[in-house]
């Protein structure tokens, strides 16, 4: 199974794409998508749209996740952090795939085993996971961070489905609004 995990940032979204078998991750590709720092908001929107739907399209992963919004201390970093996150997300459920979202602090206990890691530490960490030869940036091991997560986290929720009885059926009657 293929997996992209997904660091958005408006102006470096990092990328992720890893291969799960079993229990055995193996990295095939990392990188980022630059808008830059200059220029008006939409047509940089469309640069991470249209980046991240390139690598889905040369990737063909079978999932995606993405990590999660938080509240930054200046709410208009907040929304303009969250406006490119729509971006990518808007460009992933467009191939139709799924996807999952993950805070930041679940991505790096999956990772590191702590959710209070530095990013250096998710690096290294990154790197010895999937056996790669260096530390990759920040944003792109903060993206296979993500991908490395959901993977884990696949089978826990395979598991669980499994254990489960399933949910019964909600029916709903329409309500007239007056």
């Amino acid at each position: 199974m293929i997996i992209l995990g997904i660091d958005p940032g408006l102006r470096t979204t990092g990328f992720g794409v890893i291969e799960k078998h079993g229990t055995k991750l193996r990295y095939i590709a990392s990188g980022t998508i630059k808008t830059g720092t200059e220029g008006a908001l939409p047509p940089r929107l469309k640069v991470i749209l249209n980046g991240v739907g390139e690598i889905v399209a040369a990737y063909q992963p079978a999932c995606a996740a993405i990590e999660k919004v938080f509240v930054n201390v200046n709410p208009q970093s907040t929304l303009l952090l969250g406006q490119a996150r729509g971006a990518a997300i808007t460009a992933l459920v467009g191939a139709d795939l799924d996807v999952a979202e993950y805070t930041a602090v679940q991505v790096k206990q999956a990772v590191v085993g702590t959710g209070k890691a530095a990013k250096a530490q998710v690096q290294d960490m990154v790197s010895r996971l999937l056996k790669l030869p260096g530390l990759p940036g920040t944003d792109a091991a903060d993206a296979l961070g993500v991908a490395i997560c959901h993977a884990h986290s696949i089978d826990t929720l395979s598991m669980l489905g499994a254990l489960s009885p399933s949910a019964p059926t909600l029916r709903m009657k329409r309500s007239r609004l007056v």
